[in-house]
């Protein structure tokens, strides 16, 4: 990026922060005005998977407008938050370049690594530090900083991923097909001892110990399993309107399990 570019660019970001101070203004928008964290909330989690959905599809125009979105939620938190008199945009900015530089001591200062897996022991070692520089213990839970908030898919891969980092894990994926294999076993135990086949607390837990095991064999097969499963959800989509266009939506309704089945196998042959 040349002089010039990035003149533009650090133009273009500044005149993005004045537009969103005006919305929030005293003639600004009445519905911008009357937001607040909370209400903002939904509308960032809609905005990041409109993000994975355009880059799934490729669809890279798609993809820029919904950065776009994107930043407009750091843009409204930024501003709600200067008018707090918590912080500003420039605070964030300042906190956030400062934290690239100092967790990258191998582009900006003197430290070697060579590949991925050092880099990021360093980055965990220099997040400790910065917990200790704080005036914490640096010896908090490693997952501590998991939020329980966030979707429960990832969630989970975050959980299995920390404590690998101290070796409690399978050694290899064959062992989470065993571990699945004994989930599944337990699930159903569960459900033909449920009373009328109502779902109980058993059922539930033993079904989340199924799903937790799922995405811990994802993360050994190295496979993203949000990827896996909206790919999955997107194949399914394709194929079931497949089905509805060679009968029409309601026609379905009047189909036995049979013919549904049939129509099920040809939407997948021709996919």
């Amino acid at each position: 990026m040349d002089s010039r570019e990035s003149d533009a660019t650090a133009q273009s970001l500044l005149e993005a922060v004045q537009i969103m101070a005006r919305l929030r203004g005293p003639d600004g928008c009445p519905w911008d005005k009357e937001q607040t964290f909370d209400t903002i909330k939904r509308y960032t989690l809609e905005e990041t998977y409109e993000v994975f959905d355009a880059i799934e599809r490729r669809a890279w125009p798609d993809l820029k407008d919904e950065l776009g979105d994107l930043l407009l939620q750091v843009l409204f938190y930024a501003q709600m938050a200067a008018e707090a008199g918590y912080f500003s945009i420039w605070d964030v900015v300042a906190n956030l370049n400062a934290k690239l530089i100092r967790r990258h001591p191998h582009i900006f200062g003197d430290v070697r690594a060579e590949d991925a897996a050092t880099v990021l022991k360093n980055w965990e070692e220099i997040k400790q530090e910065e917990k200790r520089a704080e005036g914490g213990s640096g010896e908090a839970s490693l997952l501590g900083e998991i939020p329980r908030s966030m979707p429960a898919l990832l969630e989970a891969g975050k959980l299995g991923s920390r404590a690998a980092r101290v070796g409690f894990d399978w050694p290899d994926a064959d062992g989470l097909f065993a571990k699945l294999d004994e989930e599944i076993a337990e699930l159903r135990a569960e459900v033909n001892d449920s009373a009328e086949r109502t779902v109980s607390t058993a059922v539930e837990e033993e079904l989340g110990d199924l799903m937790f095991t799922v995405v811990n064999l994802a993360r050994h097969l190295k496979v993203d399993p949000e990827s896996a499963l909206r790919r999955a959800n997107a194949k399914f989509r394709h194929r079931f309107m497949s089905m509805e266009n060679e009968v029409g939506g309601e026609g379905l309704a009047t189909l036995d399990s049979e013919k549904l089945d049939a129509l099920w196998k040809r939407a997948k042959l021709a996919r």
